[in-house]
């Protein structure tokens, strides 16, 4: 006979609490509540209270009780409401995410509204597993990733490389010439070879540049060849994570006079343009594609595709058409 999950209840909560307060290991906390290990980390992983402005967080049973019952409402809002299920699934399955799903439907009077955070939780929840909506997202991974459990990676960068100290300028989408970049990796087939993505935010005029590696050097090395040939108006600014592929950044201002800057840690939405970008470039090259695919000269086709591609938000002008009108100006008269 098949066995259920039981989700913890109050009681053992607070025997939880107990146990931790006391140091116990998880393997005893499991044994004595009955419970896998696996059930003792998920808990804890979940359910632990946090303070992001202090960078506290603990354990406590009421706490831990009420996010469990809030994630259960919200999980239970799309699966009770079969009409805003089939308009979320519709919409993954034309390929929004559930940020814009969300955002959409709150510009829809009169439509019942769901966050996008409740959306990943029915794609990763069992009905959505089971429908394998996963398949829809921009990054179409089959397990959600840990949201508090990554482990910092990267190199130390000072603080006047922050996100905070870039300037304003560059977040309005005002003002030409500031990019923003990322990494996108494959499977083991490819090697290690893997593409740097590169996005000017106000055009969203694209550069793909393959990569043998992730070595820092080489990886900055091709940012640069791909900036040098532009104007100096043209390349002002550029905004990386922290990966430890872009900490040869100083050659960008030693070469070119470009200021680098990095996000927060774990907070991709800082470099909104280059993530957006990574999910159109993932319809055409998934993680599971080939080494041929990832060609200088196929990369370049896939980039003149996506510059010539009208966008909505550029007035169904193509990122090509307002790069090269910005470049005319920054060049000056003839």
């Amino acid at each position: 006979m098949a066995r259920t999950y039981r989700h913890l209840d109050l009681d053992e909560r607070r025997t939880l609490f107990r146990l931790i307060e006391t140091r116990t290991p998880v393997g005893e906390i499991a044994r004595r509540l009955g419970r896998h290990p696996s059930t003792i980390y998920r808990e804890l992983g979940r359910n632990r209270f946090r303070d992001g402005d202090r960078g506290f967080c603990g354990y406590f049973p009421l706490t831990a009780q009420d996010l469990a019952r809030r994630r259960r409402q919200r999980r239970r809002k799309l699966a009770a409401d079969e009409g805003l299920r089939a308009h979320v699934t519709e919409h993954l399955e034309a390929g929004w995410s559930p940020q814009q799903i969300a955002g959409r439907l709150r510009q829809e009077p009169g439509r019942a509204s769901v966050c996008h955070e409740t959306i990943y939780r029915h794609v990763y929840g069992p009905e959505g597993r089971e429908d394998g909506l996963h398949r829809h997202l921009p990054k179409a991974r089959r397990r959600r990733g840990s949201r508090y459990g990554r482990r910092p990676r990267g190199a130390p960068i000072p603080r006047e490389r922050w996100i905070e100290s870039r300037p304003a300028e560059v977040g309005t989408r005002e003002t030409f010439g500031h990019w923003e970049a990322d990494l996108l990796i494959f499977r083991r087939e490819t090697g290690k070879a893997n593409v740097t993505s590169l996005v000017e935010r106000k055009s969203r005029f694209t550069f793909l540049l393959a990569n043998e590696d992730k070595r820092s050097a080489a990886v900055v090395a091709g940012v640069a060849e791909a900036l040098r040939g532009l104007p100096e108006d043209a390349r002002r600014t550029i905004t990386f994570d922290r990966g430890t592929e872009f900490a040869a950044y100083p050659e960008l201002a030693r070469e070119l006079d470009v200021a680098s800057y990095f996000c927060d840690p774990h907070s991709p939405w800082q470099k909104g343009g280059v993530e957006n970008l990574d999910g159109r470039v993932r319809r055409f090259l998934p993680r599971e594609s080939p080494p041929e695919a990832l060609a200088r000269a196929r990369l370049g086709r896939l980039a003149d595709r996506l510059n010539d591609t009208p966008r909505r938000c550029l007035g169904y002008r193509t990122p090509r058409e307002v790069f090269q009108e910005h470049l005319a100006a920054a060049a000056g008269p003839p």
